[in-house]
């Protein structure tokens, strides 16, 4: 952990305990409090180029998921439990009430979206208003799979075979996973808008093989359990009801199969959005554009 950059200097580093393990979170800034959650293949450390321009309205509490970055793995079993969306979003919430917050606004990428959305869903008085980035709900992904959208998420399937495939296969050269990744998942197809000391962040936990195992079993709930839970409520016709701001690359993962904000319409009641001139990681590849979005939102009403 030292001898990786602090790239929130002046915040607070909070180990927080939960029924899932400690959570870790930097907090910082002044105001109401707006949770940070990253998505894979990253930590909390992908949101230090917006923190430094919303830090002046909020509060900010930039955390790890449970399995990811500093925060603590919790021991897996058959089900996956520990890594569902459900479980980790009762985890952020027993987190937030630590620190005090026991309703606050909650901005998402990736897998952090997709604990933020099953977060409203499962337990819509915490939420003030809910940000999602580049993601559509697990349940639209799996059902509207063909073999481009197979291809360009190839990780989904990969990352939820079962143990020890994956993990082995990673472990041969995580260096080169991670990078070919993530460079894939850019607009610029390489690794130019990524921080080299970000970076550094997250080939540390790759390094890591409990890790990587980590990372695995949460991809192993969404291919199980998330996609039912999900499936369950859109069955129930159970929607988003807080204001929801949609947020995607125009080159990212959620424009693959849809365009995000009809399929988010049918999951929420209060929906906007658009597209940032991005690919995946909006808030590295463009971060003054994601912000500005943000803050707008998170500040309307």
């Amino acid at each position: 952990m030292s001898d990786l950059a602090d790239l929130f200097p002046g915040y607070a580093s909070e180990w927080i305990n939960t029924s899932s393990g400690r959570i870790f979170a930097r907090v910082g800034g002044k105001g109401p409090p707006l949770l940070l959650l990253h998505g894979f293949s990253e930590t909390h450390v992908m949101w230090h180029r917006v923190a430094p321009q919303l830090s002046d309205k909020f509060t900010l509490i930039i955390a790890d998921l449970p399995g990811y970055g500093w925060s603590d793995m919790p021991r897996s079993d058959d089900a996956h439990t520990p890594y569902t969306k459900r479980a980790m979003a009762r985890a952020i919430i027993e987190a937030m009430e630590q620190l005090g917050h026991v309703h606050f606004a909650l901005a998402g990428h990736d897998r952090g979206g997709r604990v933020a959305y099953r977060l409203a869903l499962d337990h819509p008085g915490r939420l003030s208003r809910l940000a999602v980035l580049d993601i559509l709900p697990t349940y639209d992904y799996w059902m509207k799979m063909d073999w481009r959208y197979a291809m360009k998420i190839y990780h989904w399937t990969f990352l939820a075979q079962p143990y020890p495939l994956p993990e082995t296969l990673i472990g041969g050269s995580p260096d080169f996973f991670l990078k070919q990744k993530m460079a894939s998942q850019t607009k610029s197809k390489n690794l130019d808008a990524i921080d080299p000391r970000a970076l550094e962040h997250y080939l540390a936990a790759f390094r890591d093989p409990s890790r990587v195992h980590a990372m695995c079993e949460d991809y192993r709930a969404g291919a199980t359990a998330d996609f039912d839970i999900d499936k369950n409520d859109h069955d129930a016709g159970k929607k988003i009801t807080i204001p929801m701001l949609a947020l995607w690359g125009e080159v990212g993962i959620a424009r693959a199969a849809a365009t995000p904000l009809d399929t988010w319409k049918t999951w929420a009641t209060n929906i906007s959005g658009g597209p940032v001139d991005s690919g995946h990681f909006l808030t590295e590849e463009n971060p003054d554009v994601t912000a500005k979005a943000l803050k707008e939102f998170f500040t309307a009403g």
